[in-house]
């Protein structure tokens, strides 16, 4: 069992001496983890008025600024931490956190730089410089921090981020290694609620925890499922928030379509027993370990029985966790036992879609930067999937088709002139790679139209963004992997009843491209059967996704 709540006796403790500063900071550390910012803020500020710049204080302060939003304070409370402790790995790592969400994606890589430098065995520290170097596709040493995060988690040494840890080429029994260890480190933090009492009669309540109710990839995934499963019968659905009110269209959407909860921002306890008090049946969690979700909450064991589904293509290696909602593309049997859940596969792609939302008029070719002619590939992964093996099979097809050209999203930092530079160096021109800044979802849409091939990536694949293509009327080429983040697209593509285009190789997927770009009747063929397709199969049919996923919930829920 986890230690009990220390926060009492040091409260207790300062009460009788509130001159110690050090108390003070160890408490703002303990209201941190239990996700009380405002409290946490509180405790280290009366430590800087005892100590004035004590980096310890400075950047617990930087990390409630961070919690609350308050991003460009929490950069500057973690610069003064770091310039006072110009040695301490930890807090260059947190300056690393907060200058991501800034902006300063350079100054970050830096911080994790100099971080590794002072501890360089350190396997978590490694981890982090090993996630932002791929996400500003800067590959010095991808190899050997790959090799020693791997080994780390082989070797149980470390509680890497599991989410990053999709991303290198490692097995499913090694994901599940890593969910396991950050869950143990987790675990022995967090005091579970007592049992839920039994089951009352009525509808089955389901709940659903993400940071994703807004505009963004989970909200766009899931508000047309949850439209479609308001009038069912027998299911009541409620939503907790853990992202406060964005004011778009989807957070209205979601909140007409079920019961919506706003707890972004309390402390995790509070979040925990507001789940208690709606005596949710059946908990959902929409982020897993994907970074801004809660997993304490879901460690508290707040629901009877709690799912991980949709937002974390992997195990969550947490016992916590009793099921992961699939189907039988994306996790096949060989991979199931390396999964700490009970699997229960849907009848249709486990991952649902907005199909409501209208495509718009498709940009020119001009306004999006592209030039008149010429085949147009794609790929809109973030910048972390784009790892050198994927990106040099973008690069083996752009070789073999004239006039084409590869479109791809935008990156941190200097990202994107890397990406240049490694196409020279492969003998591409740079000019060929056509780079598009993010952008709201119907002018995404807007140009995905004017992309011919979507070119996917390994071992991570597109998800929401192979569903947008599909969308747009833009085949999606992918070659199916071992792990469920690597078979996502080809699951799309198996339930559209488009298996021709999940390849089994490299070599396969290089020519198949080229096939298409080659020859525009072919290409055109293709494209049209996607169309087709998407109106008659299943993969948009939300009415049925709602049915079947109602289903599963009774499933699910049927023992208690």
């Amino acid at each position: 069992m986890p230690p009990g709540d220390p926060r009492p006796a040091l409260r207790q403790r300062l009460q009788a001496n509130p001159g110690d500063a050090i108390a003070w900071i160890v408490l703002s550390e303990h209201e941190l983890d239990a996700g009380d910012a405002a409290a946490g803020e509180a405790a280290c500020r009366r430590a800087l008025a005892l100590q004035p710049g004590h980096p310890e204080a400075l950047a617990r302060l930087g990390r409630a600024q961070w919690m609350q939003g308050r991003r460009s304070d929490a950069a500057d409370s973690l610069r003064m931490a770091a310039a006072n402790a110009p040695d301490h790995p930890g807090i260059a790592v947190w300056l690393g956190h907060v200058l991501e969400d800034v902006g300063e994606a350079e100054a970050a890589l830096a911080a994790y730089a100099h971080a590794h430098a002072l501890l360089p065995g350190d396997p978590q520290v490694a981890a982090y410089l090993l996630a932002w170097r791929r996400k500003l596709c800067d590959w010095r040493d991808l190899d050997r921090l790959a090799a020693q995060v791997r080994e780390s988690v082989r070797r149980g040494q470390g509680a890497v981020e599991p989410f990053a840890f999709l991303s290198e080429d490692g097995t499913p029994a090694e994901q599940l290694q890593c969910a396991r260890l950050r869950a143990a480190a987790l675990a022995r933090q967090v005091r579970p609620l007592p049992p839920a009492p039994a089951r009352t009669p009525g509808p089955l309540r389901v709940g659903f925890l993400s940071n994703g109710f807004g505009a963004h990839p989970t909200g766009l995934l899931t508000v047309a499922m949850f439209e479609a499963l308001q009038p069912l019968d027998g299911i009541d659905v409620h939503l907790f928030a853990l992202n406060a009110d964005d004011g778009g269209a989807i957070r209205r959407r979601l909140r007409a379509a079920a019961q919506l909860v706003d707890v972004s921002g309390h402390p995790h306890a509070q979040v925990a027993a507001a789940v208690r008090a709606a005596d949710i049946d059946v908990l959902v969690d929409l982020r897993g370990w994907g970074g801004g979700g809660a997993p304490e909450v879901l460690a508290m064991r707040p629901a009877r029985v709690q799912v991980n589904w949709l937002a974390y293509p992997g195990t969550s290696g947490a016992p916590w966790i009793d099921w992961v909602l699939a189907d039988g593309f994306v996790l096949p049997p060989a991979p199931e036992p390396h999964f700490s859940e009970r699997v229960l596969r849907l009848p249709r792609c486990f991952q649902p879609s907005d199909t409501r939302r209208a495509l718009p008029q498709p940009a020119t070719r001009e306004a999006c930067g592209l030039p008149a002619d010429g085949v147009v590939l794609c790929c809109f992964n973030n910048s972390y999937k784009l790892n050198p093996a994927s990106v040099d099979r973008a690069l083996a097809v752009l070789r073999q088709v004239p006039g084409s050209v590869l479109w791809l999203l935008s990156g941190p930092g200097r990202a994107d002139d890397r990406l240049r530079a490694h196409a020279r160096a492969r003998g591409i021109d740079p000019a060929r790679l056509v780079f598009m800044a993010k952008q709201p979802h119907a002018e995404y849409l807007a140009r995905l139209q004017q992309a011919d091939l979507f070119l996917d990536t390994g071992p991570y694949n597109a998800h929401t963004t192979a569903s947008d293509a599909l969308w747009a009327g833009c085949p999606v080429l992918t070659r199916p992997g071992d792990t469920f983040a690597a078979r996502v697209a080809g699951s799309l593509n198996h339930h559209l009843g488009m298996a021709s285009m999940n390849v089994v190789d490299d070599a396969a997927f290089v020519a198949r491209a080229v096939e298409l770009a080659r020859d525009p009747a072919a290409l055109a063929a293709v494209r049209g059967e996607l169309v087709a397709r998407r109106e008659a199969s299943g993969l948009f049919d939300m009415d049925g996704f709602a049915a079947d996923f109602a289903q599963a919930m009774h499933a699910i829920a049927a023992p208690l």
